[in-house]
């Protein structure tokens, strides 16, 4: 294999022309006949059994020509890439010169590279201090939330129906005095002020006794999804079965010992502002490295390339479709559904595309510039909470070399980020109050000012 590089009028793309031996294309072709033979049908041979030279004859010379570039040219390209030092970041635009049995194989390939980086200040950044408190009433929000994942449904049988109850009711929809389909339903459960139904059916609910029954008038939305019924009056005949009410649990030392490894409410509480202490510590951090990375990248100067644009998107775009599929649909479905095409989609991504690559970029650029490395230790200890994670033994990861790679960008990507903050500037966030109290200062003149305003007015004349 020989190949010639050149640079194009394009910023950041270069053009290879790769040159492969005759022999090698031949071989290829070869190859590509074997696995491809037994599919042949040819009249006075068996199934599979036709000999190279009489397929090509009966389907032309040409018939394994593109399976055999597609067989050897990656390699050979990668080979090119590898001989000139060049960090591709695009999709490859093939051209071939000479593709012909006997004769060398020449094509082109067209390629975007890595852009060059020029970093603007990232010591000394000014960054707003970010902290979250948390409050005993934060505390008392999650032992409600303990409380209604404990509670219990009573039968109540002695009142009418209140908000917050929950009923067993039977009902069936009349329009214009006639039933609509989907609108009966038996024993179906409802909590009231839940927001379930058409607006003003559940208020109708209250008040209403176990056996007893009633005509609810309401109106469909203008926009509900049923055009037959949108914006239309309508009665429900209801009966009510049952009427359950949720009890929740005690906040005491009982309750403490029935959810948690603790013998009293008070160590709970503790427990849980611990917790949330911690994560709201995280949060902050989290939030003040993002604002670094924010101004990392504004103070950066790139070009970049519309490939890497191209393939960032693709990246995103196969996230979604991995997280949809765990929902049981597919991408092109969610398109639909949303009322867009997948052009569309592209389009939405690219800003987060365009801000994902520069944070990249910018953080690779000052990891090199500060000589910052992953240690093998601080690979193996992320290798080893990965395999903890996914309750997989390590050594399947140790010995992938993808993942190590992975795992050692992330870990200098966040060792870099962390020299940003410890450089950084870390100034008290600006009151929004004395903001606006200095807009209206600037807007509005006091009485003093407009009185003497007025006075030199009137001296004048």
């Amino acid at each position: 294999m020989k190949s010639k590089m050149e640079k194009t009028k394009n910023a950041n793309e270069v053009k290879l022309e790769i040159t492969i031996e005759a022999s090698k294309f031949e071989d290829a072709i070869k190859k590509v006949y074997s696995k491809s033979a037994k599919y042949f049908n040819i009249p006075g041979f068996r199934k599979g059994k036709a000999p190279q030279q009489i397929v090509e004859r009966y389907y032309g010379k040409e018939i394994f020509y593109e399976d055999a570039f597609n067989e050897i040219a990656p390699e050979e390209m990668e080979n090119a890439v590898n001989e000139h030092k060049l960090e591709v970041v695009s999709r490859p635009n093939i051209d071939v010169r000479q593709m012909e049995k006997g004769k060398d194989l020449i094509f082109t390939a067209t390629l975007q590279t890595k852009p060059e980086v020029e970093l603007g200040k990232y010591k000394g950044i000014e960054l707003e201090k970010v902290e979250y408190n948390v409050t005993d009433e934060d505390v008392e929000h999650e032992l409600g939330h303990m409380q209604e994942h404990n509670s219990r449904m009573i039968t109540i049988d002695d009142r009418p129906v209140e908000k917050g109850d929950t009923v067993v009711i039977d009902f069936e929809g009349f329009v214009d005095g006639k039933a609509f389909e989907g609108g009966k339903a038996e024993n179906h459960e409802l909590e009231i002020g839940g927001g379930q139904f058409i607006p003003g059916f559940e208020d109708q609910i209250v008040g209403m006794e176990i056996d007893s029954e009633r005509d609810i008038n309401v109106k469909f939305p203008e926009e509900y999804f049923s055009k037959d019924l949108a914006g239309k009056d309508a009665t429900f005949k209801v009966k009510l079965h049952e009427i359950k009410k949720k009890e929740l649990p005690e906040l005491d030392d009982e309750f403490a010992k029935d959810v948690s490894e603790f013998d009293t409410l008070k160590e709970l509480k503790a427990d849980i502002k611990a917790k949330q202490e911690e994560n709201a510590k995280q949060r902050a951090k989290y939030e003040i490295e993002d604002n670094a990375m924010k101004a990392v990248v504004n103070n950066l100067k790139v070009d970049i390339p519309s490939g890497m644009i191209e393939m960032e998107i693709d990246n995103m775009l196969r996230d979604m479709e991995q997280r949809l599929s765990a929902q049981g649909l597919k991408l092109d479905q969610y398109v639909q559904m949303m009322g867009k095409t997948m052009a569309d989609m592209r389009k939405e991504c690219e800003p987060q595309a365009i801000d994902a690559i520069k944070s990249r970029l910018a953080m690779e650029k000052i990891a090199e510039v500060e000589k910052i490395e992953a240690s093998d230790e601080e690979i193996k200890e992320k290798l080893e909470e990965m395999a903890k994670n996914y309750g997989r033994d390590v050594k399947e990861f140790e010995n992938n070399e993808n993942v190590k790679e992975y795992i050692a960008m992330g870990v200098k990507t966040q060792k870099t980020l962390e020299l940003v903050v410890k450089n950084a500037k870390l100034v008290e966030p600006k009151k929004e109050a004395k903001k606006e109290e200095k807009k209206e200062t600037k807007k509005t003149p006091t009485k003093k000012q407009t009185a003497k305003k007025t006075t030199t007015k009137k001296e004048s004349k």
